[in-house]
């Protein structure tokens, strides 16, 4: 029984370590709605706030106010915001809805899935990663998230 307890024991601080380690974040490139391409290198020094989501995702539609948020109160900091559409998302939904809520932060087209793909596979939206200065994956974010905490994670990495 003793040796059983250690191995569980064992087994749970791997798990823990894994959970809390950083990865390297992909270095991936973005074709923005504005044409623009940059890769995620281009942005290492910066903190990037990068969001997975939809616009028909409610969940994802809801958070954006707060997205537009951060991004007003932390790029002068150092925080870069890119909200990546999935791609089945149609071109023209995703700027109209940008558009209309005159989203202020770069918004880039995953058309063909490899973005999400590098990231894990993501399939569901709204999946987003806070990546550190140094590219490494600081946190990564499903569904709806505790926004001061959130905060209090994102300050740490931009103080860092």
């Amino acid at each position: 029984m003793n040796t059983l307890i250690k191995f569980i024991f064992v087994g749970v601080v791997g798990l823990l370590a894994a959970c809390n380690s950083s990865s390297k974040a992909p270095d991936v490139s973005f074709h923005t709605l504005d044409g623009d391409d940059i890769t995620l290198q281009s942005l290492k020094g910066n903190v990037v706030f990068l969001k997975f989501w939809a616009t028909d995702c409610t969940t994802c539609v809801a958070q954006m106010p707060d997205t537009a948020q951060y991004h007003t109160d932390y790029a002068d900091k150092g925080l870069s915001v890119i909200a990546v559409a999935m791609k089945h998302d149609p071109v023209n939904y995703v700027r109209n809805f940008t558009e209309s809520r005159q989203l202020p932060f770069t918004v880039a087209l995953d058309s063909d899935g490899s973005v999400a793909k590098a990231f894990d596979d993501v399939r569901l939206t709204p999946t987003a990663f806070l990546i550190d200065r140094q590219g490494h994956i600081v946190r990564r974010y499903v569904g709806n998230y505790d926004k001061q905490t959130f905060i209090n994670t994102l300050e740490k990495a931009l103080a860092g």
